[in-house]
């Protein structure tokens, strides 16, 4: 494919949800050690009530709840994405759920103190750990896997150009966001993992659905730079980078 229908078809693919089975044969991303999806699903058979912050279109969360012992009574979930919501709604009608729509990532939760015995998220924009301690209960959980500080810094420096580069503070910050909302931290995991596009469509689709990588994101501002990665994947066979996946698990003090 040329360039152009590459740019074209990266453009044209809807980006709804978490699902990102599109990128078979045009990407791949390891995954943490440590499994997400099945620690999930052990919290969550041990769980009365539970809340998935940020859950896309309710797949992951979905998944997790289909790997715990028992489904929990409570299953709530919130979203910012109108699209999503709807994906998410079906996703976890099967397992009871609801899905609250928030005004951001910033919005408090529409939920009373304490209703939860289990929080969690995966890959939020911005976690509110003040409101996840203020709706658990007291001795509560949370797991969160947070994208770390400076993923996929070679993709993203690519286009942009060299940027602030504070990433070994991270984790130490991270802890102390924890902390700072009444939490005492059971484990902290840092890891990179390997990414690999294989054509230009994936990088642009990509860029498009998870859009924190290059905030302003749009074709014609980063046309000259998507030509060079063009080049570069047709020269080398693909454009390699790493994600930095963080897993935060706590409990409320």
């Amino acid at each position: 494919m040329t360039f152009e229908e590459q740019v074209a078809e990266g453009a044209a693919v809807p980006t709804d949800g978490w699902d990102f089975s599109w990128f078979a044969g045009r990407a791949t991303e390891e995954r943490p050690e440590w499994g997400y999806v099945r620690l999930s699903g052990e919290r969550l058979g041990r769980a009365d009530a539970v809340l998935d912050v940020d859950t896309g279109g309710g797949e992951v969360f979905a998944e997790a709840l289909s790997r715990a012992a028992r489904v929990p009574g409570v299953v709530r979930a919130t979203e910012a994405w109108a699209p999503n919501h709807a994906l998410a709604s079906a996703a976890l009608e099967p397992f009871g759920g609801a899905v609250s729509m928030v005004d951001g990532a910033d919005a408090p939760l529409p939920f009373d103190d304490g209703t939860f015995d289990h929080v969690m998220s995966r890959h939020p924009v911005s976690f509110p750990y003040a409101e996840a301690a203020r709706v658990l209960a007291p001795g509560g959980t949370l797991l969160v896997q947070e994208v770390g500080a400076g993923s996929n810094r070679a993709l993203y420096e690519f286009l942009m150009g060299p940027q602030a580069d504070d990433d070994a503070a991270y984790t130490g910050r991270l802890r102390a966001r924890v902390t700072g909302a009444g939490f005492e931290v059971v484990g902290l995991r840092d890891t990179l993992t390997r990414v690999e596009f294989l054509d230009l469509a994936a990088v642009v689709h990509f860029l498009r659905k998870v859009l924190w990588t290059v905030p302003d994101f749009d074709v014609e501002r980063y046309r000259d730079r998507l030509r060079a990665l063009h080049d570069h994947i047709a020269e080398h066979g693909s454009f390699v980078c790493h994600s930095r996946r963080t897993l935060v698990e706590a409990r409320k003090a």
